[in-house]
């Protein structure tokens, strides 16, 4: 299982690119991955293998339940697969930059089993979010 870590501030470059650093790259099998809509304004990058077991595990659910439909309609709706090119760069489709809110500095950040997309200080507000309540 890989497992994506760290913090990292690449800029969007011409024609909606983003650098993935190379400590995240490193762990994505082969170059393509699957970008959707994430939970938190941020746009989710899946290794594909992992998309697909991700996947397969909404498929399995019982399409009876109207939470799960719409769970598969949130997660399958967006979801895009995305070429990664020799120098680590991917094109981000302007339905998911719009959708986070993302215009030139991003947070790169890794999130364990899938990596997410923020906008620079929509992170940065979301972090101290999440450090208050950790306090308590």
């Amino acid at each position: 299982m890989r497992m994506f870590l760290g913090e990292y501030q690449p800029n969007i470059t011409e024609g909606s690119r983003i650098a993935l650093p190379k400590k995240l790259r490193d762990q994505i099998h082969g170059d393509e991955v699957v970008l959707s809509r994430g939970f938190e304004k941020c746009i989710f990058i899946y290794d594909k293998e992992d998309w697909v077991n991700e996947a397969n595990k909404q498929v399995d659910s019982p399409i009876t339940d109207v939470k799960t439909r719409d769970l598969k309609r949130y997660m399958f709706a967006s979801a895009t697969e995305a070429a990664v090119d020799s120098q680590g760069r991917l094109v981000l489709p302007a339905n998911l930059k719009d959708y986070a809110g993302i215009e030139k500095k991003t947070a790169v950040i890794g999130a364990g089993d899938h990596i997410e997309i923020w906008d620079f200080d929509a992170w940065n507000a979301h972090l101290q979010k999440i450090s208050a309540e950790l306090a308590g």
